[in-house]
């Protein structure tokens, strides 16, 4: 999955393996909880955590930013994917989110 995203660098911090774009961290995961941390807006955080409790829980905020805990064994693989590639496009340098986005005709660019 993590493939389809340009330039994700894994790194493993002991319980936990990393994922960044250009250093930058937009997402966490660690195997014996089965869960993954990851970026999102604050408005995104709460929708995902009200509307679904079972599977998403708030993990921290950090200024504009919301970060959720996702249970992995709770959730669809593609929608993973899309939180996973939301939380790149939050990190990632705008020219590099746009050049994906246009690869992939999604955003702003495809209409």
């Amino acid at each position: 999955m993590l493939d389809r995203l340009p330039e994700v660098k894994v790194g493993h911090g002991g319980e936990w393996v990393g994922l960044k774009v250009r250093g930058k961290g937009f997402g966490y995961l660690w195997e014996a909880t089965e869960t993954v941390g990851l970026k999102a807006t604050l408005q995104e955080q709460i929708a995902l955590v009200a509307e679904r409790p079972e599977v998403f829980e708030v993990q921290f905020t950090a200024g504009q930013f919301g970060w959720v805990v996702v249970h992995l064994d709770r959730i669809d693989p593609e929608e993973l994917f899309e939180l996973v590639a939301e939380a790149w496009c939050l990190t990632a340098p705008k020219r590099l989110v746009a050049e994906f986005e246009a690869a992939h005709q999604i955003g702003p660019q495809a209409l």
